[in-house]
């Protein structure tokens, strides 16, 4: 069985999705990629923009869509890197 996804991974997954998506992607196909129940989607969610890691923005047609910002960028670099500590060291 696969093991359970903790907060970092979860974040992790929610954030590189976004960058997947060339920094744009609407809420409902992101919630679908997350494989998260609505409602904890909903709190990542607004825990992520309170802190400054995602922004709400329109696209052409004035959907709500995505991105990221720097810190959202910067947390994926540290996150590559704190996995690889982990792993280099068996953690």
């Amino acid at each position: 069985m696969a093991e359970k996804r903790n907060r970092l991974n979860i974040i992790y997954d929610i954030l590189n999705m976004i960058r997947n998506h060339n920094n744009s992607i609407k809420p409902t196909p992101l919630l679908r990629y997350s494989n998260l129940s609505s409602q904890n989607f909903s709190s990542y969610l607004g825990e992520l923009m309170e802190k400054g890691f995602i922004i709400e923005g329109s696209d052409k047609r004035n959907r709500k869509i995505l991105m990221l910002t720097e810190k959202g960028f910067n947390y994926l670099q540290k996150y590559k890197v704190i996995t690889k500590f982990v792993q280099d060291f068996s953690l």
